[in-house]
């Protein structure tokens, strides 16, 4: 009886669930994958398939036979190499390292709670989306820190705090990609596009860089800090109507936790170790004949082109990790050498199951680049699409789709990528557009959707902090609560990408929206 009474978009959310329920773990799948390539090479060699290079004119490509002898040489001899050379591996646990400590150490959630309670009660809702978009600086800390904290304050205000944990749990999440500044997500994605597009064109890759999507992202924190907050006081707060949770005496049972001293204190001095970071940062790259500056065309070139571009990941790191240590040192967190250290190996520990997926992920991208499988599909996948005239916005919009179809079933941002990116950077660089757009596309509708898969890992954590305030609360109703924020900042992120294809104007430093090739 209860399955007559559901719409449809509750049928299509529980198979949904059902679906990615049974699709096996990412590190699983990747093994998968990296297999279906290598008997897919051994299939498609005999039959001839071949292309000529985008590259090099006149050059022909065929794909390769992984499984004769000469492969199984290649896959034994290179699995090692696969893995410490897989993109994203070194970048991501390096910054890690910094971002870390900041987050262990207690900087990351001291800030955010301080920003959060320090922003007048008018504009406590802005404050709550923005600080989920600004907490990816530090990964998934503002999943546990930022939507338990909204609820609390909304509680605290006499509001619904489901309204409160709504607004915090979109920013966190359906902006997880829009920053002010380059977080670990940069890194990481943009290791395995700089690599998916070298394999069309080695020369071009060299010129990117991880800050690729740094100005589109950086505008996108305050369109969508509007919309979500456009959402949460039009759409949400509306429809969760007046909470009811109140003792007996009419009150609220919440109470708000403030900043204590010492964290105060602590805030203050990792801030000035921030600014004296960034002053010597700056003084290593803005003067003449600087050590991270570059040497040739004008002074914008020279800092584009330049040994800083190339330098970002330990600089984040460092930038992380000082504030984080100064943190910890007042607070009395840290009170050794030693602590610093368990702190840098629980981060680490905690990298496991990145590590391992970095493994299989490695063979899978590397069996793809060597059976030539990527340069080929991407050539026929640009003559299918150009030749049904699907290029321009219309493209874009397909890939979007796409992307924010898949997330729903498959949570991991890198897992995802490292699988489309070998696809659909090499077709959208036939077609001329940048591999920095495709990346910046697949940014927006993976993070948009985010909210509203029961499969995202924290998910479960989300409906457990809403239980609090509502014993019924389930996958069902979480999704509903979160469906407006996914829609509108996927069409409102959308609109925004287009517009900026049509002015043409720069993703992030020395990145274009077209190809040049």
């Amino acid at each position: 009886m209860d399955k007559q009474k559901k719409g449809i978009f509750q049928r299509f959310l529980d198979g949904v669930e059902f679906i990615g329920n049974k699709l096996p773990h990412p590190i699983t799948l990747f093994a998968i994958l990296a297999g279906l390539v290598l008997v897919l090479s051994a299939a498609l060699q005999p039959l001839g398939i071949s292309v000529e290079h985008p590259g090099e004119e006149g050059e022909m490509v065929e794909i390769k036979n992984l499984l004769n002898a000469e492969g199984l040489q290649y896959i034994f001899g290179s699995m090692t190499d696969n893995f410490i050379g897989f993109a994203p591996l070194g970048v991501v646990l390096v910054t890690m390292l910094g971002i870390g400590v900041a987050e262990r150490t207690g900087l990351i959630s001291a800030l955010l709670r301080s920003f959060v309670l320090s922003v007048p009660t008018r504009f406590i809702t802005v404050g709550l989306v923005f600080a989920g978009i600004m907490s990816s600086v530090a990964s998934d800390a503002g999943y546990v820190v930022l939507p338990p904290l909204g609820a609390l304050i909304f509680a605290a205000m006499g509001r619904h705090p489901l309204a409160g944990l709504a607004a915090a749990f979109a920013g966190v999440s359906a902006g997880f990609s829009a920053n002010l500044v380059l977080s670990g997500t940069d890194v990481m994605l943009g290791e395995l596009t700089i690599a998916a597009a070298s394999t069309i064109d080695p020369a071009y890759a060299e010129t990117m860089n991880i800050a690729m999507n740094w100005i589109f992202i950086a505008i996108s924190v305050f369109v969508l800090t509007f919309i979500g907050t456009w959402v949460t006081e039009r759409v949400v707060v509306p429809r969760l109507g007046e909470y009811k949770g109140k003792n007996s005496d009419g009150g609220n049972d919440e109470e708000l936790e403030g900043i204590k001293p010492i964290e105060k204190k602590g805030l203050i001095w990792s801030g000035l170790s921030l600014v004296v970071g960034l002053v010597l940062t700056a003084l290593l790259v803005l003067p003449e004949n600087a050590p991270l500056r570059g040497t040739e065309g004008n002074y914008m070139d020279q800092i584009i082109q330049s040994p800083f571009m190339s330098s970002l990941v330990p600089i984040i790191a460092i930038l992380f990790f000082i504030p984080g240590l100064v943190y910890g040192i007042i607070t009395k967190v840290i009170r050794n050498d030693k602590d610093v250290a368990g702190q840098m190996t629980d981060t680490m520990a905690s990298m496991g199951m990145f590590i391992v997926l970095a493994f299989t992920a490695g063979q899978f991208v590397a069996y793809f680049n060597e059976s030539n499988m990527g340069m080929v599909l991407g050539v026929y996948g640009a003559e299918f699409l150009d030749s049904i005239n699907l290029t321009g916005i219309p493209l874009i919009l397909m890939f979007v789709l796409i992307t924010g179809f898949i997330n729903l079933f498959i949570g991991s941002a890198s897992a995802k990528w490292a699988m489309m990116a070998p696809i659909f950077v090499p077709i959208m660089m036939q077609l001329g557009y940048s591999p920095e757009l495709t990346q910046m596309a697949y940014r927006v509708a993976d993070s948009s959707t985010n909210i509203i898969t029961p499969l995202m890992t924290y998910f479960a954590i989300i409906i457990a902090f809403a239980q609090k305030y509502d014993k019924k609360m389930g996958i069902g109703t979480m999704i509903s609560v979160m469906l407006p924020y996914s829609l509108y900042f996927l069409i409102g992120w959308t609109i925004m990408l287009v517009v900026w294809m049509l002015l043409g104007i720069p993703l992030g430093p020395g990145s274009p929206i077209i190809y040049g090739g």
